[in-house]
């Protein structure tokens, strides 16, 4: 659960703001600190109180970041058509491939960007998830990001507002004229930067995407996101991007909470367990590819299952080869004991792991690649990594669809400017971050490159939104 203690509110409508930036995640902080550093004022709202300041940002753990060669956090080179390749694949083409380029070509400087503004990363990682080569890790993880940026941020000037919520932009002929507050206050500034997030928090608007099933997500995400900036921005005339059922979605522990479960729910043994709907059914191939490109569509998977659950199998070897979840599986030393403390059917149960076992190669697996150990005779047949559940005692996960973020967002050009429907930019608002991230990720996902459209577009956003004004100031000089 979640509380929040309201304060008292300041008066912010008698300042003559430069730029409102809304949310003081990721991608709003990047954006107020570059707009800053270029000589604005920039007040941040955020609707969260302060110790859940930041969305999603807080939940993370590292950005993916193209580099050409090794360096002090990164491992070997990953060039920028690798990168390019791996988010093709993932997206299957769905993405715009000029915003995609920017985005993958500007992420090389990230971590330099953020080292100089007092984010500090983990050395390069090696293990299971096979990530050292293609993403910088946050030292303390999302939190810790995002107390450096603030930091930062306060240190030269920024004034972040918390427990803040907006409820409404007013917006005439694409000019964002007002920022309608919950405690009545109304701000204004010349340039506004929504970094709001999506609305995954917001289960009657997810009905509308995905039906009767919603009701059984559980939010991975921060409860704060509930697509309030959104709605005002395509009521006030933005194009739309992604479709309403397009979302980072992945299994999580069917315990973890409604809201706010965050990276510790996620199950990651998927790619060495055997996973079974509630008919003990397997569905898909588990071992489809390495966890970090396959595990954001273990949500949507779930969620086509009935009653939207699933259970991961595993024995006493496959629970070895992941990160432990922060709850403890449910054991047993026999199947059909396993089977029935899942609610499963034992005999069902049975039979699905005897058929995956004789379905299963000889020889051991090899985690660390792609090792085509795969099953045979199977429908759906598992292509890596298939390893027999024979060795006691048996444990077994309930997951269910843990949704992070909604790709349904806000169309943007290359200035992060917001697009109305005639395709022309608004006039004076901008986008980053989840908002406008399905702009790229039209659907899949690659591990990290959330974060990384956050800052690369935060970045630009803040950039620009100094740039239009700088240049009205010059303009007026002469």
């Amino acid at each position: 659960m979640y509380t929040e203690n309201k304060t008292s509110f300041p008066d912010l409508s008698e300042t003559a703001w430069d730029i409102i930036v809304i949310g003081a995640g990721n991608a709003g902080i990047c954006a107020a600190i570059t707009a800053a550093e270029a000589g604005c004022s920039v007040l941040v709202i955020e609707a969260a109180p302060k110790d859940m300041r930041g969305g999603n940002t807080r939940h993370t753990r590292n950005l993916r970041a193209m580099h050409d060669e090794p360096t002090d956090i990164l491992t070997d080179a990953y060039s920028f058509e690798e990168y390019f390749d791996d988010l093709m694949r993932v997206t299957k083409g769905v993405t715009n491939k000029e915003l995609a380029e920017l985005t993958l070509r500007k992420s090389s400087d990230l971590t330099g960007w953020l080292t100089d503004r007092g984010v500090r990363f983990q050395p390069a990682l090696s293990g299971t998830l096979n990530l050292g080569r293609t993403n910088a890790f946050f030292l303390g993880g999302g939190r810790a990001l995002l107390n450096s940026l603030c930091h930062h941020a306060e240190k030269i000037g920024i004034i972040i507002s918390y427990q803040t919520p907006v409820t409404e932009l007013i917006i005439e002929d694409g000019f964002c004229t007002a920022v309608k507050l919950e405690n009545g206050q109304s701000v204004s500034a010349k340039n506004v930067i929504t970094t709001a997030g999506g609305f995954e928090a917001n289960l009657d608007w997810l009905a509308e995407g995905w039906g009767d099933s919603a009701k059984n997500f559980l939010v991975r995400g921060t409860p704060y996101n509930k697509g309030i900036i959104l709605r005002s921005l395509l009521d006030g005339g933005a194009q739309s991007v992604g479709e309403l059922d397009q979302c980072h979605a992945v299994a999580i522990d069917a315990r973890a909470p409604k809201y706010d479960g965050g990276i510790a729910s996620r199950i990651d043994g998927v790619p060495f367990s055997m996973v079974v709907n509630k008919h003990a059914e397997r569905f898909y191939d588990e071992g489809e590819d390495f966890w970090p490109k396959r595990y954001a569509i273990w949500g949507r998977l779930v969620a086509g299952q009935p009653d939207q659950i699933a259970y991961s199998l595993l024995d006493s070897t496959g629970v070895d080869r992941f990160m432990p979840s922060v709850f403890t599986p449910i054991i047993d030393d026999t199947i059909e004991g396993l089977a029935d403390k899942l609610g499963l059917d034992p005999v069902a149960t049975r039979k699905a792991v005897d058929d995956f076992n004789a379905a299963c190669p000889d020889g051991p697996i090899d985690q660390s690649i792609l090792d085509n150990k795969a099953t045979s005779g199977l429908s759906p047949e598992k292509t890596n990594w298939a390893a027999p559940i024979a060795n006691p005692p048996f444990y077994g996960f309930p997951l269910r669809p843990g949704i992070t973020f909604t790709y349904m967002g806000v169309e943007v050009n290359d200035r992060a400017q917001i697009l109305m429907q005639d395709g022309k930019p608004m006039a004076n608002l901008f986008a980053s971050g989840e908002i406008m991230a399905g702009n790229i990720l039209g659907q899949g996902y690659l591990a990290g490159i959330g974060m990384t459209i956050g800052a690369v577009f935060g970045l630009i956003a803040g950039a620009e939104a100094a740039r239009t004004l700088n240049s009205t100031a010059q303009e007026n000089k002469q």
